[in-house]
């Protein structure tokens, strides 16, 4: 797509702090720079979000994030990782091409993506109902 800044990123047209590359995939640093290390993985076929990536291309995205989250653990000195996806505009999605965020993390880190929320009042046998394909 030609005015995807992922698809600019995958053509060269734009540079990146690449990180990882393969046939079906290219990871690169993040310039928010929010969290050392901060990582997007994407497929180099342009796709919206999870929600209409063939599964190929899922698959081959689902499997680089997990070879760099090992590698930051294993190899990069880091305690752990968070991965996150937003997927549609509702989700906060801010760049519409499928893309996943490997947050590397060390135990103290000071970073916090996960604020404490008010619980609500959710009748948990009704959603689970209501959302189940175990039927």
């Amino acid at each position: 797509m030609d005015d995807c800044i992922f698809c600019k990123i995958i053509k060269g047209d734009i540079p990146s702090y690449r990180i990882y590359e393969d046939e079906k995939t290219y990871a690169f640093l993040d310039i928010a720079s929010d969290c050392e290390g901060h990582t997007l993985v994407i497929p180099k076929k342009h796709c919206t979000n999870v929600l209409d990536c063939d599964k190929e291309y899922l698959e081959a995205t689902a499997c680089a994030v997990q070879k760099i989250a090992k590698h930051y653990v294993e190899d990069c000195g880091y305690d752990g990782v968070n991965i996150v996806n937003a997927s549609g505009e509702a989700a906060q999605q801010s760049v519409f091409h499928l893309h996943f965020h490997i947050y590397p993390r060390k135990k103290n880190d000071g970073v916090d993506l996960f604020p404490l929320k008010t619980k609500l009042d959710i009748n948990m046998k009704e959603v689970a109902d209501r959302l189940t394909l175990c039927k």
